[in-house]
């Protein structure tokens, strides 16, 4: 596993712990050769959007010491992109997510798995 996919793990997971959901991890690195991953998470709203924002940031800052060259969309909160060159995160409110559909756009792009086995057990619980 590369440092993208490690750190596009991290940012899923951080992002699960504040709100964030239906989090999907994408190998995005195979279709367009500028990023590795994408990581792609809902929130209610834009109160959430912030909260799972400022805690990617502080985990990705704090234990894989990596900083966003840039981050857009922090005004409205509807869709924040956080890019650290090698992975893109997107924190979208759920209606922004649905509207612009990224999952369908890479749909080519294979999933890497983030959730810890412990988190595998609770979310098929919750499936059935």
């Amino acid at each position: 596993m590369n440092v993208a996919h490690k750190r596009a793990i991290a940012a899923a997971r951080a992002a699960d712990e504040k709100a964030g959901h239906d989090i999907v991890v994408l190998d995005v690195g195979d279709i367009i050769s500028i990023v590795e991953t994408f990581v792609i998470v809902s929130a209610p709203n834009s109160r959430a959007v912030n909260a799972v924002v400022d805690n990617i940031e502080m985990i990705l800052r704090d234990k894989h010491d990596a900083k966003p060259r840039t981050s857009e969309g922090r005004d409205s909160s509807t869709w924040v992109l956080l890019d650290y060159s090698d992975m893109i995160v997107h924190v979208f409110l759920d209606e922004t997510r649905e509207y612009y559909d990224l999952e369908r756009l890479w749909a080519d792009a294979d999933r890497i798995e983030w959730r810890t086995k412990a988190r595998q057990a609770r979310d098929a619980d919750i499936e059935t």
